[in-house]
């Protein structure tokens, strides 16, 4: 049996699928997003590339807490192997949540952004339609995705001692 080494045992860890694919695919999504806020498209390239990475960063974190808040209702942090609708479900509303309460703080407290004319907003929340739309198509997508990287990496490294006793299930 083959030993994984430490450079390459992060593979194994399914929260890292979910983070690379949050962020990825949030991405082009924050880049799309940049007429619906007041000063985007006015900012220097740079200084708006910056903004929408940190977005998508912020995003990936976002994705982590969701995944980790189904990991501690399913007391099993490998979920992601196997789920279903009520896994996937959690973990959009988490981020739903998360998401809901970020835009309020930052447009209603610090006001750290405002929201363009253009962007539809809720009226009882104030919240922005497109990061609500964002934290209802994504999701479901990234679980998808995520787990069939995840499902891949556990079967390309096969036969390998790694953490979690993964090698047990695939082997």
């Amino acid at each position: 049996m083959t030993r994984v080494r430490w450079p390459r045992r992060w593979l194994l860890w399914p929260e890292w699928h979910v983070v690379l694919f949050t962020f990825l695919l949030n991405v082009p999504w924050e880049f799309l997003q940049v007429p619906l806020y007041v000063g985007m498209t006015s900012m220097p390239h740079w200084t708006a590339v910056q903004a929408c990475m940190q977005a998508a960063a912020g995003d990936a974190v976002i994705g982590l807490t969701a995944y980790w808040v189904v990991a501690l209702w399913q007391r099993r942090r490998g979920w992601l192997r196997r789920y279903g609708h009520k896994e996937c479900v959690v973990f959009v509303l988490t981020g739903l949540l998360i998401t809901v309460g970020l835009e309020w703080h930052a447009t209603v407290i610090t006001l750290r952004w405002t929201y363009a004319p253009v962007m539809p907003t809720l009226p009882w929340l104030g919240t922005g339609l497109m990061p609500l739309l964002q934290w209802l198509t994504l999701p479901p997508l990234i679980l998808w995705i995520s787990s069939r990287h995840f499902i891949g990496t556990l079967a390309l490294m096969k036969g390998a001692d790694c953490p979690l006793g993964y090698t047990r299930v695939i082997g």
